[in-house]
């Protein structure tokens, strides 16, 4: 394993740790080194054979903390995280039996969204009231920000930091 691969992953796993005491915050500082490491295995090690699984494995450590901080909610919203980060795991499960990514379109990550939306609102906005209208309708959006980008990532097979980089000229 390269030097760079290492410092990537001690990163990755370091920084989640943020999300136990600033839960806004640190969930943001996670997704944005998910969203980097990619392109620092590229750049770097111009090899990314086994990032699909590593990236898997590493979204899943942070979300597990994330969901391990969203236990501490109350009511609807801590349900709503439970059932949200179960049925991702079900996803993560049979993507990583079968490889078929199909199952992280069907799956998706809406707990992450739920979570940034839940973290911000005791952050910035606590008077704010979930009820149920409120719930369906944050779910609904929060599918229609997510599906678009599992669709183009996990059924067609796009390559988003390819284009980044051919934008970048890289």
């Amino acid at each position: 394993m390269e030097i760079v691969v290492l410092i990537v992953v001690l990163f990755r796993l370091i920084i989640p740790f943020s999300i136990f005491r600033w839960p806004f915050w640190g969930i943001l500082a996670s997704l944005i080194a998910d969203a980097l490491d990619y392109s620092v295995f590229d750049l770097t090690t111009g090899s990314l054979a086994y990032y699909q699984q590593l990236d898997k494995l590493l979204d899943l450590y942070y979300l597990s903390i994330a969901f391990f901080v969203s236990l501490r909610w109350k009511g609807t919203e801590r349900i709503t995280s439970i059932a949200l980060f179960c049925y991702r795991c079900i996803g993560l499960l049979l993507f990583t039996i079968t490889k078929t990514h199909l199952f992280l379109f069907i799956f998706p990550n809406l707990f992450e969204y739920f979570f940034i939306f839940w973290a911000c609102r005791n952050k910035f906005f606590s008077g704010f009231k979930l009820t149920p209208k409120k719930l369906a309708a944050v779910l609904l959006i929060i599918l229609c920000l997510k599906l678009p980008g599992e669709y183009l990532l996990h059924v067609m097979g796009a390559d988003p930091w390819a284009w980044m980089k051919s934008i970048l000229g890289l």
